[in-house]
């Protein structure tokens, strides 16, 4: 309700009957008596001035009492002026309120707007008849804007979202509305629960940054937001191009319009994070826009088809690294036409979730199609079998193998294939291993002597002695990066006990810390319950003892030994460490975490993130 319409609005006493008639017909009537008042003051003045013309014809001799009762029966002159002071004053009262009105509707905002293209007196005009139609007086009738019913406005009456007056039942639901509009939004935008959870999210995101957000971090966030109003990425590093288009495809605004940002004649490496809204025609414009393309990187690229590998082997471009994730729609031959004709200067490979369209009469070519191939990565297929991984044998440039296969192989097809190109491997990953055993393990100490990197995942034929096996004098300099969750032994019948030693236990742990502890960047032994609360202690001692500067991340969810005590350890052995993970870890209830630490999974109310202060545990 405006400063305005509440000045005008003044409390009344009960009126009559005729009075809310007339203001149902938006008839005035405060105006009907200021028009009868001027009528009935016009009708004084021709009384006065007639009887005045009578008194000069009438005889000077008149009796007494005769004058006395024309006196009093007329207005003597002297009366006269007084009577026509006092009306004029009651109109220049009038004209006074209605200037005043009008001179507040002029300064009204609405006025201001509808008067563009007027002249004086034309804006008149238009205030009066605002004024005419302007909201109806306390104690006058009108209609609910929102429902229709009639209704006696008062002060308190609130104007609707149209302008209109609402009545008082309205008047409570749109509070009821409003007060709850207020709490939604007061929750999400800063609240403790909203804050917390996004701040998991974040973590889990790896998204998750300690301290203030950095002036690049701001500006991308605010044109990811605004990204319908950039024309041009301009000469922005390639690394700022990237972030972009990582927080582009989180937000899913990478589209046929936001695409044409990052694609410049000149630049040899185009990467798309979420290519899921992208046409098959908007991948050949890839292609037509940058000629020059050497890195291409595609997730979710549903629409990458045998059209697209088409066009592109009709262009001179020369792929030196394809990534490929979803393109489930190129058939077999199609790929093995590309690499016939465009494998020579690929150096890396990257296949992701092909289904049943990479297999392996691929793979079969790729030694003399790819002669300088040092990257090959083929996840979530379900087609490659042994014959595919032993033809791999033979690409004697592979540096970077990773299998990720949904058909399980012996455990002598990766022997056989370690055993000819273990020598050169610096990454080495094996996703979902169910049946491979011991032997892997020892062909991997035997023949690898350079990786770096090292993932064997859900194995349940391997044994805690065989991972003593192989971290054990082994020739290979430290590993930073090692994985190995859940290599444990899956017997449902009974999940606690292993006599055995199925998987990585406390031995295998001790051994692979004393062998890479000091250069291990990242450690992921997820699901390896095995491992006793003893050998946590042994490798980060308690009284600080062993130091690994240089972990960064440890992974040890779901290890049931994990304790507040051991949690404790691991932060003053590792200084360093900026992410720790503990899901599934029940015993750990209470930890005062270090400030600058991570510490994700603790199950409490209190969420994934807990800063303490700088003193040790």
């Amino acid at each position: 309700m405006s400063r305005q319409t509440r000045q005008q609005r003044r409390i009344m006493g009960p009126q009559s009957a005729l009075t809310d008639f007339l203001a149902s017909h938006n008839i005035s009537a405060n105006q009907i008596r200021l028009d009868a008042e001027t009528r009935r003051r016009a009708a004084e003045n021709q009384q006065v001035d007639a009887h005045d013309g009578s008194n000069t014809q009438a005889s000077a001799s008149a009796a007494p009492a005769a004058a006395t009762q024309a006196v009093s029966a007329s207005p003597t002159p002297a009366g006269r002026p007084r009577r026509a002071a006092a009306a004029n004053s009651r109109d220049e009262e009038a004209r006074k309120r209605e200037q005043k009105a009008i001179d507040k509707i002029k300064a009204s905002k609405k006025f201001q707007k509808r008067k563009r293209g007027l002249d004086s007196e034309d804006e008149d005009d238009l205030a009066r008849a605002l004024l005419q139609r302007s909201a109806p007086l306390p104690g006058q009738q009108d209609n609910c804007e929102s429902c229709g019913t009639r209704f006696t406005v008062t002060a308190y009456s609130r104007n609707g979202p149209d302008g209109g007056l609402l009545c008082t039942p309205c008047s409570r639901e749109l509070d009821k509305e409003e007060t709850a509009k207020k709490k939604k939004t007061k929750r999400v935008s800063g609240g403790a629960v909203g804050r917390r959870r996004q701040l998991q999210s974040n973590i889990l995101d790896g998204t998750y940054a300690l301290g203030a957000k950095s002036l690049m971090t701001l500006c991308i966030e605010t044109l990811a937001k605004n990204i319908d109003l950039a024309e041009d990425l301009g000469d922005l590093p390639p690394l700022i191009i990237d972030k972009i288009a990582r927080k582009l495809s989180k937000h899913r605004l990478l589209d046929a319009r936001t695409l044409s940002l990052f694609l410049q004649p000149t630049t040899e490496e185009v990467q798309i994070y979420d290519g899921a809204k992208l046409s098959a025609d908007d991948f050949i414009r890839i292609f037509q826009t940058v000629p020059s393309l050497k890195k291409l990187k595609v997730r979710n690229a549903v629409h990458f088809k045998d059209q697209v590998m088409d066009y592109l082997l009709s262009r001179h471009i020369e792929l030196e690294d394809l990534y490929l994730h979803g393109a489930n729609l190129i058939s077999e031959s199609k790929w093995k036409e590309y690499l016939q004709h465009k494998g020579a200067p690929l150096r890396s490979l990257r296949v992701y979730f092909t289904d049943k369209h990479f297999g392996d009469e691929v793979l079969a070519i790729l030694p003399t199609t790819c002669p300088s191939l040092t990257r090959l990565k083929v996840s979530h297929n379900q087609r490659v079998t042994g014959g595919g991984i032993a033809a791999l044998g033979d690409i004697k440039t592979l540096q970077h193998l990773s299998l990720d296969l949904r058909n399980e192989l012996h455990s002598d097809t990766y022997v056989d294939l370690l055993s000819k190109i273990g020598a050169n491997l610096q990454t080495l990953s094996l996703t979902r291993v169910n049946g491979a055993d011991n032997t892997v393990l020892n062909a991997i100490h035997t023949h690898c002597r350079s990786l770096v990197k090292l993932r064997i995942t859900e194995s349940e034929e391997m044994t805690d002695a065989g991972f003593v096996r192989l971290f054990k004098n082994w020739a290979n300099p430290g590993l930073v990066f090692l994985d190995l969750q859940k290599c444990r032994q899956l017997d449902s019948a009974r999940p606690r006990e292993n006599p055995d030693g199925i998987g990585l236990c406390s031995n295998g742990f001790r051994a692979l810390m004393a062998h890479s502890g000091k250069t291990l960047q990242e450690l992921n032994v997820h699901a390896c319950r095995h491992i006793e609360r003893a050998a946590f202690e042994d490798v980060f001692k308690p009284n600080g003892e062993t130091v690994f500067e240089a972990m960064l991340k440890l992974e040890i969810s779901f290890c049931e030994e994990v304790t507040d005590f051991v949690v404790g350890c691991v932060f003053r052995s590792c200084p360093n460490l900026r992410e720790l993970n503990v899901f599934g870890c029940m015993k750990v209830k209470d930890v005062r975490v270090p400030r600058g630490k991570i510490l994700v999974g603790v199950p409490n109310a209190r969420g994934m993130v807990i800063e303490g202060d700088d003193d040790e545990q």
